[in-house]
Parts: C-alpha cells; structure tokens; sequence
C-alpha cells in the first residue's frame, strides 16, 4: 500500500499555489489537521497559513518546526499521473515534500505529545514575496513564539537518506532586482534623435559585473544574476524602455548593503551618461540561513549516533530562504534532506523520491522526542 503520507504529498502537489494564494492548499491542510486527536492541539489560521501548537505533557520551553507550502509560477513537464492541475504553477522546489512530512511529524505527536510544547508553522509565500518576517510579526506567531525552531529543505543532489548541514551560514543573503530605465525613442535610421535604452540597460549588465569584481573582497563571495531583459517593441523601432530582471547573492548582510549602495551610484551615472531615467522597482529580500553553532552540533551528534551512514558536511550554498528571518530572532537550524532526483530545484521537471518523506519523518520524530 502507498505510505499515507506520500500520497498525501501527491495530492497536494496537484494544487500548487503562488504565494498567499494557498487558499485549496490551506483548506486542503485545515481539513486533514481537524481528524487528529484535539486533546493536545491547537490551531490558529495567518492569512494563508497555518500555525498548530502541540501542547507538552510537563512543557519547558516551546520548540518550532517550519514548513512552507507554496509552489512557484512554472509549467509542470515531469508527465506525473498526479502533475499539477494548476496550469502554470507547480511545485518545483519541493514544499509539496515538505508539507507532508510535517503532517507526518504532527500527526505522531498529536497522539503522543513530547514533553515540551511544538510549534508547527505552515508558512506560505517562502518563494515570494516572502511569508517567514510576516508570520513572524503576527500576534499568532508572537502568543506561541518558539524558543527553538527547525526546519528543512529537499536537495535534489543528495541521495535518499543522506542529511547534509554544518553550523554557521547554511544559505545565503538573496534580494530580488528589478531596474527600469526610460529614455526617448525614434525610428532606427536616427539614433542621433534618440536614447536608446536597450543600449543603455546592456551597458548596464556589464558594468554592474565590476562591483563584483571590483568592490567586493576577493575573499569575500557574491554574485549578481540579469535572469531577463526586456526592452523595445519592434526590430526597427529605437526602445524608449527596457527593463532588467535580476538577483542578488551575498555571504553578509553588510556585503548586501555595499552591493547596493554601489548599483545605485552607477545608476545615477547613466542617467547623467546616457539621459535617461534609471528606477529600481521593489522586490522580495531574505536574510541569510545561519545555523546555530551549539543546535547544530546537537543535530550531527544526534545524527551520528542513531544514522551514522546518513550525516553529510553540506557546504554554505548562494542559494535563498526566507527561513533565515527565524534564525536572526530564534536558535535552531536547517538542514537539506536528500531526495536524489536528475533534475535541480525550479526545474519543470523535478522529481523528488518519495522515500525520503517517511525517513525525514522518522528522524524528525526521533529527534524531537530526544529533546
């Protein structure tokens, strides 16, 4: 018989939703939620999210576990019997997993409460424009603030059963970029009467390339990404407005800062070099995953003596999560759970085992009730 927990994850990756649109993902989630034992639970909505308190039997303290459940806005092409039947989205970073494991961990100590209280946080939004410094901020969040919290994210590169993590910074500082420039079009034959901004946002790409390599320490790590451009109408036509897409990664929230003090100094210089009007538009920012040194070893310590094949170093990674704004206020860590599939996450065709839902469960459950 298929594990009750995988299929529940194959039902949810069928609804995948964009953030704060998780509205069947959240009823989806409340209706399951509402079978389980009540003795011990309650249960308070955010938005599109969720947050169920475990009361303990002699509690303490009260420790946290996070998932997120929204998916992302890409057309599924892994030609599943259970793809997603929300055309255009899907879950193709793996919060589909990530929902049902939790499910999976609540629903034990739902029937057999630890000591301590658990916070379960069904956060929506972690892909944009970012649910986790919200929730944070709700009264919900605040009458069961966590002392700990935990949580965990599928890696596509590491085999079933393999749990990579390391104290310190686990993922990276991420801000979203998006620059419009504006500038005066005409017809191609007259250049001379017009700015072009395809020329101006081009020239834009490159120079930005140079606070990179020119005002960042060498030893120090970040990466500026123009994922799209887009600029003009027609192939004859001198572009009036172009537009650059793009993102931020860096090791430190300082070097974040240094990298857009200086985008937005080169900014004011092409307005002046190429007459036109550079804006930069809001996008989403996260915070960086830094793993608590003394939670973290715990976790390996705890790892090692009861999975001993399963614990891997992970490697600090330019990758982003939202889950970092827990880590800023609250001790506990993140860990990348593997789930040995060919294809990376964002991909269309990301195909997570699902053997890696009732082994994650298994050392969540462990793991908790060591505490």
């Amino acid at each position: 018989m298929l594990n009750e927990f995988i299929a529940i994850r194959r039902d949810l990756h069928q609804i995948p939703e964009t953030g704060y649109k998780e509205l069947k993902t959240q009823a989806y989630l409340l209706e399951y939620i509402s079978k389980l034992p009540t003795t011990y639970l309650e249960i308070k909505k955010w938005r599109t999210g969720i947050l169920v308190l475990v009361k303990g039997t002699n509690p303490e303290k009260t420790i946290g576990y996070r998932t997120d459940i929204d998916a992302l806005p890409i057309t599924e092409e892994t030609g599943l019997p259970f793809e997603s039947k929300h055309l255009g989205n899907m879950h193709a970073c793996g919060h589909d997993l990530h929902m049902s494991i939790a499910l999976g961990v609540l629903t034990h100590f739902a029937s057999k409460p630890a000591k301590d209280n658990l916070l379960f946080v069904f956060q929506p939004a972690e892909e944009g424009p970012g649910g986790a410094k919200p929730i944070m901020e709700s009264a919900e969040f605040a009458a069961w603030r966590p002392d700990t919290i935990y949580g965990l994210h599928i890696a596509p590169e590491y085999k079933v059963g393999e749990i990579a993590i390391k104290p310190g910074l686990l993922f990276a500082n991420t801000s979203e970029l998006f620059i419009s420039f504006k500038g005066k079009g005409g017809h191609a034959a007259y250049p001379h009467l017009a700015n072009d901004m395809v020329v101006a946002a081009s020239a834009f790409v490159g120079q930005m390339q140079t606070i990179i390599s020119r005002n960042i320490d060498p030893m120090d790590s970040a990466v500026i990404t123009i994922g799209r451009i887009r600029g003009g109408e027609i192939q004859n036509v001198i572009a009036e407005t172009a537009y650059l897409d793009g993102t931020i990664r860096t090791l430190s929230p300082e070097t974040m800062k240094t990298v857009w003090t200086r985008l937005k100094q080169l900014a004011k210089g092409w307005e002046e070099a190429y007459q036109c009007e550079v804006e930069f538009h809001p996008g989403s920012n996260y915070y960086q995953v830094d793993n608590d040194p003394a939670e973290t070893e715990e976790f390996i310590q705890f790892l090692k003596e009861n999975y001993p094949e399963s614990y891997t170093p992970a490697r600090s990674a330019m990758t982003g999560e939202d889950f970092g704004y827990f880590l800023s206020e609250i001790k506990g860590f993140m860990f990348w759970l593997g789930v040995d599939s060919e294809y990376s996450l964002h991909h269309a065709k990301l195909n997570p085992k699902e053997e890696a839902i009732p082994f994650a469960m298994d050392v969540l459950i462990r793991f908790l009730e060591s505490k």
